[in-house]
């Protein structure tokens, strides 16, 4: 008999990624074999009876993978349901991805914010790209109001203070300047939550607009507003992801 922790197995599933497949079963909304499941259960994958919202979820092959890129707009959420009924990444899907089990954003860009959104059903990928530990860098467009001096970007390469923590060593270019306007090219290794505006505000340059152009070596290109398009195997195989999955519909 094999057995593996209950939320690697929901996400491998595709019913969440493990961060939120451990809410679900702090939550009391798994259950395993009659009983509510408990954090740090371990299952048999193949002879367990694991329910989710009272309907069983043990599939007889695990789900199609699905790796995503999406050129998130403004004005759009990075969450799979809003209770205020605004629109979210997964609206913008077209019906092939709408019915994909368990896909969800990897990561967050805030409302504000347009560019690379990586979405998938694969908590592991989920996991692995929001570890710490991996660095994955992600590259942003940021025009800021004002023509910041290389003295102030310096300092934001070095490392501002936030929330009385350092934010790691950052990419910071100067692009161009246009009227009161400057262009800025950031690469961060970490994501914290509206990292570049608060440096930024705290600089005394406030961003009039940010996007994202590419994560790791995923790169927006010419990906157009509201388009989607999977990631290939050459892509994942240069994020260090093994490419062990069937591709998408």
């Amino acid at each position: 008999m094999t057995t593996e922790r209950l939320h690697k197995v929901l996400a491998h599933w595709g019913v969440a990624s493990r961060r939120h497949a451990e809410m679900l079963i702090r939550s009391g909304q798994v259950f395993v074999n009659g009983q509510r499941a408990k954090l740090g259960d371990k299952v048999d994958a193949a002879r367990d009876r694991i329910e989710y919202r009272g309907q069983r979820l043990n599939p007889p092959h695990p789900p199609r993978r699905v790796y995503l890129l999406l050129h998130k707009p403004k004005g759009v959420l990075c969450t799979c349901h809003d209770p205020q009924g605004r629109p979210t990444v997964l609206d913008l899907l077209p019906p092939r991805y709408q019915c994909v089990a368990g896909l969800h954003p990897v990561g967050r860009l805030d409302a504000d914010s347009s560019g690379a959104l990586l979405l998938t059903n694969d908590g592991a990928f989920t996991y692995y790209l929001s570890h710490p530990r991996h660095h994955i860098p992600k590259t942003y467009r940021v025009w800021v109001q004002g023509q910041p001096p290389e003295r102030v970007l310096q300092r934001w390469r070095q490392g501002i203070p936030l929330d009385g923590v350092m934010t790691l060593p950052a990419a910071v270019q100067l692009l161009r300047s246009e009227g009161d306007r400057s262009l800025l090219e950031i690469i961060l290794h970490e994501g914290r939550n509206r990292q570049i505006r608060r440096v930024a505000e705290q600089l005394g340059y406030p961003v009039v607009a940010l996007q994202r152009i590419a994560i790791g070596p995923v790169h927006l290109g010419n990906l157009r507003p509201r388009a989607v398009r999977p990631l290939s195997h050459r892509e994942l195989a240069a994020l260090a992801y093994p490419a062990n999955r069937e591709g998408p519909a």
